[in-house]
């Protein structure tokens, strides 16, 4: 008998790559993750290739850079000619599921004005059966904390700090847990789900995708998560000595700290000027965030004991990763949405059930790897064709112990940082520019990291030297050359991976043919 095809894709929401123990972090404890993590591959190089929310999840599940899907903001529309993940899992008989979100925004042709689809950009990927999404799973959850007595209004205040609770002196804000205990949380509200889900289809085929809010702000985090790390030793975060002194890096920078400095730019009900708050504050609030990882990590292991629970483990492809980063405070910053790494790495473990694969279990891989990667993998796992449109290419090599002979040298990444409804800095008016020259490209090696902005100044660090990217070398006439070389790399990606569906066809006497096809075979 064949075994069932299990696929389970697991995504948090903005968590830094290096918040696994797995890695050595020298704080962050995750457990059921690293357990995992030793049963799997984990990919230490792993990039999202924009920012924020929908365009990461755009290219997670279509396979494609942000210059070819061009969903650059949240609630840009996500063009109906692409196909994805889950729309390609369909053809070979699949019914793929979301318990979640993929932050969609519907394309708005060939429907009315007035179609509710058009006013969300929280909307469901074309091809995933949208069982709990997350407007729904919000409204259940909220519904459900009701039915259980807790006295609030609604989202504006469902996160609210925990009235009338004791702060102790050496502990700061965001110490204070939640107002509803942990067995109640979205987090636990959502495992709930997912494992009634899964309970009820031991027998049969599925491909779930399911999606975790946590780690993404607001910054709060029930007991006992809230007080599982001690402010004083979490890392302090990379920084120069003043806010001033940072924003002289670059116009973007100075931007996004001025924006942070408002109150509720990016975490409610926080009283704290995030860009100038106390040491301790600062402390406590990574402390939180992960506390925060906690949650979605017992939340995990839940999930895993399950399929262990029921056999199905041993047949299920798991993918845990998320759509983006964190800045966490570094360079006064917060979000995902600047040019540091923090914004743009993200974890990435693969595990793959069948006994080729044994061998890699529990290594480390250090390529280069993207999340436009995800969608070609889970398709190839799946013996499905993967369309031509895909930039990424499979990660199976790396699981199997055969990894490509040939495979990219540098990460790329890109963001739209023209302003719209969803958050973002007033670029154009910040600096006088068109929406459309609201564009930074980055292309990151080993050693050298080049920024190319469409109308503001480029940037160049020597990761090597200078790993927490404080210094820009890019007016230094001594590294003219290092900045010629990255840009003529950044336009050979950019010549490469331009829109490429047709490029192989060729209309000819005998029909159609691809050639791309016969070059592959």
């Amino acid at each position: 008998m064949t075994a069932l095809r299990k696929i389970l894709f697991i995504s948090a929401d903005q968590w830094r790559a290096e918040c696994l123990s797995a890695l050595g972090h020298p704080t962050v404890k995750t457990p059921h993750l690293d357990a995992l993590a030793a049963d799997s591959v984990l990919f230490k190089r792993h990039f999202t290739v924009t920012a924020p929310c929908g365009p990461a999840r755009a290219s997670l599940h279509t396979g494609l850079y942000l210059m070819n899907h061009r969903s650059g903001r949240n609630g840009t529309p996500l063009d109906a000619r692409h196909t994805n993940v889950a729309l390609e899992a369909r053809k070979i008989g699949l019914d793929p599921t979301l318990l979640g979100y993929t932050d969609t925004s519907a394309d708005p042709r060939g429907r009315h004005p007035n179609d509710p689809a058009l006013k969300t950009y929280e909307g469901p990927l074309p091809g995933y059966k949208p069982t709990m999404i997350f407007q729904e799973y919000m409204a259940q959850w909220m519904a459900d904390l009701k039915a259980k007595g807790y006295d609030f209004e609604g989202r504006h205040d469902v996160y609210k700090p925990k009235p009338g609770f004791e702060k102790p002196a050496d502990r700061g804000h965001r110490f204070i847990p939640t107002f509803f205990k942990n067995e109640d949380s979205d987090t636990t509200f959502m495992a709930n789900r997912i494992l009634n889900w899964l309970d009820d289809r031991k027998q049969e085929e599925w491909f779930l995708h399911c999606v975790f809010l946590r780690p993404h702000p607001p910054v709060i985090t029930p007991e006992p998560y809230n007080a599982i790390y001690d402010p004083t030793d979490v890392p302090f975060p990379n920084r120069k000595a003043t806010p001033e002194e940072e924003a002289e890096q670059h116009p973007h920078l100075k931007a996004m700290i001025g924006k942070l400095s408002k109150p509720n730019s990016y975490d409610e009900h926080n009283p704290n000027n995030l860009v100038t708050m106390s040491d301790l504050e600062l402390r406590q609030m990574r402390a939180c965030y992960y506390g925060m990882m906690n949650e979605v990590d017992d939340a995990v292991g839940r999930i895993i004991a399950h399929l262990k629970a029921t056999g199905e483990y041993d047949h299920t492809l798991i993918i845990f990763t998320c759509d983006h980063g964190e800045m966490g405070g570094d360079h006064y910053t917060w979000g995902k949405e600047t040019y540091f790494d923090q914004s743009f790495a993200i974890p990435l473990m693969i595990r793959d059930p069948r006994h080729l694969a044994d061998a890699t279990r529990g290594s480390i891989v250090d390529a280069f790897t993207e999340s436009v990667d995800i969608m070609p993998t889970i398709l190839d796992w799946l013996g499905a064709e993967i369309p031509a449109q895909a930039d990424g290419r499979s990660l199976m090599g790396f699981l199997t112990g055969a990894p490509p002979a040939s495979w990219r040298q540098e990460a790329h990444m890109e963001i739209d940082f023209r302003s719209g409804p969803y958050g973002g800095i007033d670029a154009e008016r910040a600096f006088g520019i068109d929406s459309h020259e609201c564009q930074m490209a980055i292309i990151r090696g080993k050693r050298w990291k080049y920024v190319h902005f469409a109308a503001l100044p480029p940037l160049l660090f020597d990761l090597e030297n200078d790993p927490a990217e404080m210094n820009d070398l890019s007016k230094d006439p001594g590294h003219a050359g290092i900045m010629l070389e990255m840009a003529q790399k950044m336009l050979s990606w950019r010549l490469r991976h331009q829109e490429h569906v047709l490029t192989d066809l060729h209309n000819s006497p005998n029909g159609v043919e691809d050639w791309g096809k016969r070059r592959r075979g």
